[in-house]
């Protein structure tokens, strides 16, 4: 596989600089493999992923983000992440009782469709003890109680640096999530949960929501922030019901669109494909 290297950048709109990027790549002896933009002409703000093959390129892969930053950034006012394709992040799983996402989730990593690594599942719970053995992932149970929830999360976050974790799946893991481990991996704790908020909350929102006669349902991924379910949005996908439904077909479909909407929005933030700005994203092709 050839090493390519990936740019995810905003900044002020201003004309020439898809130009000024490419150039850049160009003159260096880089050939583009993609790219894609966005303007925000309400915000007046540049988005841009670009990815060029760095088999000819005369700056050294160490090297790129420095040059970058020096000769361009600082003069177009560009907020950049760089990435290289040859590198597996890595990614914890973190899950409670309800197994149907985090199946869907190792199903495709041991297909071999990620480019990625999982070197642990971290759980409040024991259920789902088996799922690691048969995957062959070291499963951590850390029980949480409110007296002990900090000292918990504390150890989780110890691990997590040990095992240099890059960013984490919540793949219906029923806990808070305390601001310090948000701010220790911001825009890299993606979460899953259904669309019927804030309408219908509560522990049975199916229930309600069957109750009240609504005709679609859906599921939304998003980042973790610190203000409850209401980070920036990646995935989303709906399907209708109708009177012929009943609660145990809701709850059905509303597991099979999670799992399908989580293992998205995992595949879009693997690939780098997923810029966040303040609290929305833009999600390339």
């Amino acid at each position: 596989m050839k090493q390519t290297a990936i740019l995810l950048m905003h900044s002020p709109d201003q004309p020439g600089l898809i130009a000024t990027i490419t150039e850049f790549i160009h003159s260096n002896g880089g050939n583009i493999i993609y790219l894609d933009q966005h303007t925000d002409v309400d915000q007046g703000i540049f988005f841009m992923r670009v990815e060029w093959d760095l088999t000819e390129f005369v700056i050294p892969s160490d090297k790129i983000k420095e040059y970058f930053a020096i000769l361009y950034a600082a003069k177009y006012q560009i907020t950049f992440r760089l990435y290289f394709n040859d590198y597996r992040p890595k990614m914890a799983i973190f899950v409670s009782k309800m197994s149907h996402c985090i199946y869907d989730l190792l199903a495709k990593y041991t297909a071999g469709e990620w480019n990625v690594e999982i070197p642990l599942i971290i759980s409040n719970h024991n259920d789902l003890k088996e799922v690691g053995k048969r995957f062959d992932i070291p499963f951590h149970v850390f029980p949480v109680t409110k007296e002990n929830k900090a000292e918990q999360e504390a150890a989780e976050i110890a691990l997590l640096f040990e095992k240099k974790i890059d960013f984490i799946v919540l793949a219906r893991y029923m806990q808070v999530i305390s601001e310090d481990m948000i701010n220790r991996y911001p825009n890299k704790i993606i979460n899953i949960h259904h669309s019927f908020l804030p309408a219908f909350v509560g522990a049975k929102p199916y229930h309600a929501a069957f109750e009240r006669g609504v005709k679609l349902i859906g599921a939304t991924s998003h980042y973790v922030t610190t203000e409850l379910d209401a980070g920036p949005i990646i995935e989303q996908d709906i399907v209708r019901i109708s009177h012929k439904d009943n609660v145990e077909t809701l709850v059905r479909k509303g597991r099979d669109l999670e799992k399908i909407v989580l293992s998205r929005a995992v595949e879009k933030h693997i690939q780098r494909k997923v810029l966040t700005y303040q609290n929305k994203t833009v999600v390339f092709n």
